[in-house]
């Protein structure tokens, strides 16, 4: 039986939960994700778990925040006076939004707190500092 080794092209289907079950993600109910082996195209943790792997085996793999989207850094807050903020963009807490570097470059951020005085922006990873959960099955190689 062929086994998944470094540079292969695999489909997985996975589901990812947080240590409390709840399901942050799954391809269940899409195609299966599609990437090379190695490659760096998904996180590293997941990405070492499938080596030896076979077509049609379930797998679950718990993988860290350093092997994920990595710990938390404080230093990706930061309080923007609520005055250069433009009166339509929306700021409840949790909001997802795009901000632009000035070198162009698009920054997702989410709001973390609101004040008269502040907005606090977050360009933590959502899943930042978390460990995962997944089950992966793989679907093909090649």
């Amino acid at each position: 039986m062929t086994e998944v080794k470094a540079g292969d092209t695999v489909s997985i289907h996975y589901t990812g939960t947080l240590d409390d079950g709840t399901t942050f993600d799954s391809s269940r109910s899409r195609e299966p994700l599609e990437f090379q082996v190695g490659s760096g195209q998904i996180i590293p943790g997941l990405d070492r778990a499938l080596p030896g792997m076979s077509v049609g085996e379930v797998k679950q793999v718990a993988v860290s925040a350093e092997d994920a989207y990595g710990p938390v850094n404080p230093d990706a807050r930061q309080a923007v006076p609520r005055d250069q903020i433009p009166d339509d963009i929306p700021l409840e807490t949790g909001t997802r939004l795009q901000l632009q570097t000035p070198e162009g470059q698009v920054l997702p951020v989410t709001v973390a707190e609101v004040s008269d005085e502040a907005v606090v922006l977050d360009a933590n990873h959502p899943l930042a500092g978390e460990t995962l959960t997944f089950e992966i099955e793989l679907m093909k190689i090649g």
